[in-house]
């Protein structure tokens, strides 16, 4: 992994092409839980070839905007999540289910109906893929238990609990096999605890723990408010957040830049390497070079620089191209300003110390 200061990674995500998918029918749909296989333009037969194409662009765009940590964009995917929960056994995709989504909406979901275990690894090939395309450290992420929890209807399990735990069986082999296959960091995706925050307290944290148990690689635990193309009033603090002090993931991934973030909680996170979301994804407007700047410094004061990746606040998802193009850009020469006035500030440091 890169030891430099103030390290640049996705939280995930880019825009995927508009000749891989058909951009208009995922902005104005939630994001799909079960296959969604009308998402796509390409033929099933010409699909994974369409997909590999477009995730060595996305990996391009990463080194050509300067980011330390490159992912694979999430070209292969419909959603964050359902890529891995509907490949899982115990699910009915035939006859799916619905639940009330965090934005109050009835979804359509996975059915659990047998015992849920992983049959074969699912995103292990799309790590190879990236990891043969990049010399840069990698990052891949995996929905988390808690999270799939609340994205299924359960019609199996005793408790949503017992459901969680097996959940979190399937993840913890998954996340074997990509560190095996040369993953550097893996990102557990669980959003819901920030919207479901008693639940989580109640059984999320003991699924999460089972997910990241006996771990020897760098893992990483996203939690947001949800897309800032779908939410647009966020709070200003989190309502489950230094909980996971206490887990077994050496770093957290929060959004500061869309709801303003008081930083003074992250302070509470001490033990643990904070990816620090700095571009706000509720708009397309590029964000200039200093305003990322500004968002890096308010986090100083409570988080030490060794101990800060900069990124996105969430997937890029939603967003234009262009703006994600300008936007990563702008978020590397962001870092690179504080970068170069911590080093200077080292650098005087050390020489008083020395003329003293």
């Amino acid at each position: 992994m890169t030891k430099m200061l103030l390290p640049t990674s996705l939280v995930g995500s880019l825009p995927q092409p508009d000749w891989l998918v058909n951009r208009e029918l995922l902005s104005s749909n939630t994001p799909p839980r079960v296959r969604m296989r009308d998402l796509w333009r390409v033929a099933p037969e010409w699909l994974e070839q369409a997909q590999d194409d477009a995730t060595v662009l996305a990996i391009r765009e990463q080194e050509q905007a300067g980011l330390d940590i490159i992912t694979d964009g999430e070209m292969r995917r419909e959603s964050y999540s359902n890529r891995f929960a509907t490949a899982l056994e115990g699910v009915d995709m035939d006859n799916p289910g619905t639940v009330v989504s965090r934005s109050n909406q009835q979804v359509l979901v996975p059915r659990v109906m047998g015992k849920i275990r992983r049959m074969h690894p699912v995103e292990v090939r799309d790590l190879q893929f990236l990891r043969a395309h990049t010399d840069r450290p990698v990052k891949i992420t995996v929905p988390g238990p808690f999270t799939m929890t609340q994205q299924a209807q359960n019609d199996f399990y005793p408790s949503e609990e017992a459901l969680a735990m097996d959940y979190a069986a399937a993840v913890n082999e998954e996340i074997r096999d990509l560190f095996a296959a040369g993953a550097d960091v893996v990102q557990i995706d669980e959003p819901y605890m920030q919207a479901r925050p008693e639940k989580a307290r109640e059984y999320g944290l003991k699924a999460l723990n089972r997910a990241l148990e006996g771990l020897s690689g760098t893992t990483a635990v996203h939690i947001c408010f949800g897309y800032g193309h779908m939410v647009k009033g966020k709070p200003a603090g989190y309502s489950f957040l230094e909980e996971l002090a206490e887990t077994p993931a050496k770093q957290i991934s929060v959004e500061t830049a869309q709801p303003s973030l008081d930083c003074s909680v992250l302070a509470k996170l001490s033990s643990k390497t904070i990816i620090l979301g700095v571009l706000n994804l509720g708009t397309q407007d590029v964000e200039t070079p200093e305003m990322v700047a500004e968002r890096i410094r308010r986090a100083l004061p409570f988080v030490s620089a060794e101990r800060l990746i900069i990124a996105p606040d969430c997937g890029l998802k939603y967003l234009s191209r262009e703006s994600a193009v300008g936007k990563m850009r702008a978020m590397v020469a962001g870092a690179a300003i504080v970068r170069a006035e911590l080093e200077g500030q080292t650098a005087a440091t050390h020489q008083a110390v020395q003329t003293s």
